[in-house]
């Protein structure tokens, strides 16, 4: 069963193993598979490791694969992928899942991604044992502690990074 969440400007859509497995193996076949452009984060170095590392976790995690896997933000009007986000993992013991996210260069400013944080986190939040959404940002990344806070988050801690709860 594939998750989708329609916004105004963007369909997200949740990557099964297999489609996540495309992604990094073979992105003409997962663009075709889903009928799209991928025009966001250039998949190389840290950011790859990253999706190699959630690929395992989601085949580990089959029955709940949304929490480990990415979500592409597809814009509807030309159905290219602008950017990705993730749970990370699933949720601990008081409820809570972080969420992580990036946007290709060009996207960047539109608004693309507090729409999609928004409905992720509406999303999350009416799931079975989700309490809270987390996220973890660098201390000098504004533009992101920007998104969470359009989206309703208030900072927890800070320490050698910000962390955020909705």
């Amino acid at each position: 069963m594939q998750i989708k969440l329609d916004t105004e400007r963007l369909e997200l859509i949740v990557l099964d193993a297999p489609q996540l497995r495309l992604w990094f193996n073979d992105l003409p076949a997962l663009e075709k598979e889903l009928d799209c452009t991928y025009k966001a984060e250039a998949l190389e170095g840290h950011f790859l490791e990253i999706i190699q590392g959630q690929a395992k976790l989601t085949e580990e995690n089959a029955e709940k694969y949304y929490w480990y896997s990415f979500w592409f933000l597809i814009r509807k009007s030309d159905r290219t992928v602008v950017g990705s986000a993730d749970f990370k993992k699933g949720p601990n013991d008081k409820g809570e899942v972080e969420i992580g996210y990036g946007l290709g260069k060009e996207f960047e400013h539109n608004g693309y991604m507090t729409e999609a944080v928004r409905a992720m986190c509406a999303w999350a939040k009416q799931q079975p044992d989700i309490a809270y959404v987390t996220a973890e940002t660098l201390l000098d990344n504004q533009p992101s502690q920007n998104i969470l806070k359009r989206c309703g988050f208030v900072e927890t801690s800070r320490g050698e990074t910000l962390w955020w709860k909705v």
